[in-house]
């Protein structure tokens, strides 16, 4: 078979990325909530990049917004400060970047849903 060129090695499965995990996950949480489980580093992820339309595209920032209603305790604490520092930050700025914009419109959304 070697010498036929043909590999006899087993291909590994492709890794998925943290990004692709963290949006499976969410995916997950709302197409089949009896089979979701919680995960913490997934969450993390989430809560880190949601801000970033790249990251997690609107159509997960959608599901993302009704996954943050269940937030609770100082995951929800946190965010909501992050979300009120970031915004005090991008009103001091000038700055008129259209991403810029579209981030200040998602730390609005987060915080009208948690405050």
């Amino acid at each position: 078979m070697r010498e036929a060129g043909i590999s006899t090695k087993k291909e590994e499965p492709k890794k998925l990325s943290g990004s692709e995990l963290a949006l499976a996950y969410l995916t997950s949480w709302s197409e089949k909530p009896e089979e979701w489980k919680f995960q913490k580093t997934r969450q993390t992820w989430l809560l880190l990049h949601m801000y970033d339309k790249e990251k997690v595209p609107d159509k997960y920032f959608t599901i993302l917004l009704d996954y943050l209603q269940g937030l609770k305790g100082s995951a929800r604490d946190v965010t909501v400060q992050k979300a009120e520092a970031l915004m005090k930050e991008f009103d001091n700025s000038d700055a008129e970047d259209a991403s810029l914009v579209e981030k200040c419109e998602r730390i609005r959304q987060v915080l009208q849903l948690l405050s």
